[in-house]
């Protein structure tokens, strides 16, 4: 009875602990949503009041001027692209890797992973004038294209640890049926990466769509390639900085994701735990 009695009591304590927890993570983003809906003076006077009245004025004002339609499109083109190019890769990769084991495999592997260790801010320059000597800067698609090399390590990552727990009959009967290398991984075994796969997508979803500096430098130069974070920070100024807007621009920049990731979190963590089992 006592030993129940602790138990409940450690998991009230715990539950208490994970609500503050949400609490300091969700009071920014509170605070950002109702300054959305005021004027700038309001803003000024009491940033954590909540508004006099809801003021839509700043949306419809803020979805003119940054020219919305057109950056939610590029933003949606440059996601698209960046995940379908490192769920392709890294998932093909990983299966090759996994199901051929050899030191040519196991030094791709080597290959593909140890990027992750690299802070990205040590090839920055770099990297942009390599991409304006081959013509991928200033693009959207060339943008999505460099978001492949940044995502695969990690995809890859993923992908390996759950390919794992993929038995080896299974591509053994695919080819008794018949099937080649490349059709096993796509009829067979992609279908089988699901989980992982919605867990890779979501997390490279909210990372692409809000990225900032990677744009900052491939995109910046021209109105219609831009995204929707960097239109954002037009409202920030050096010496004035438009407040009740630029809280109004990064609501409409950030929702879009995070309704994304509301609908399919359910996901991540049965793709994350299912590649930790191996049966």
């Amino acid at each position: 009875m006592k030993i129940s009695q602790k138990n409940k009591l450690k998991n009230l304590i715990l539950e208490f602990i994970i609500i503050l927890i949400a609490i300091v993570f969700i009071y920014p983003v509170f605070l950002m949503v109702i300054n959305s809906f005021k004027s700038f003076r309001e803003v000024i006077i009491d940033v954590i009041a909540l508004p006099e009245k809801l003021n839509f004025s700043n949306y419809l004002y803020v979805i003119d001027k940054m020219n919305y339609p057109q950056l939610f499109l590029n933003n949606l083109l440059i996601t698209a692209i960046g995940i379908a190019g490192i769920v392709a890769l890294s998932s093909l990769a990983a299966y090759i890797i996994d199901r051929q084991r050899n030191k040519y495999t196991r030094l791709a592997q080597l290959f593909i992973i140890t990027p992750m260790l690299i802070p990205f801010q040590t090839f920055m320059i770099t990297l942009l004038k390599v991409m304006n000597i081959i013509h991928l800067s200033g693009s959207r698609v060339g943008l999505g294209i460099q978001y492949w090399g940044f995502g695969i390590p990690m995809a890859t990552f993923i992908y390996i640890n759950f390919m794992k727990t993929i038995p080896r009959e299974i591509d053994e009967s695919a080819y008794i049926d018949g099937a080649s290398t490349f059709k096993t991984f796509i009829y067979v075994i992609f279908p089988i990466l699901k989980p992982v796969t919605v867990t890779v997508i979501v997390l490279d979803v909210m990372w692409i769509w809000n990225d900032f500096l990677l744009p900052l430098l491939m995109v910046n130069s021209s109105e219609k390639t831009k995204t929707l974070v960097l239109a954002a920070y037009n409202f920030v100024g050096q010496y004035n900085t438009q407040w009740h807007y630029a809280m109004t621009a990064m609501v409409l920049t950030v929702v879009p994701s995070i309704l994304f990731f509301i609908f399919l979190q359910k996901y991540i963590v049965k793709g994350v735990v299912a590649g930790s089992v191996k049966g």
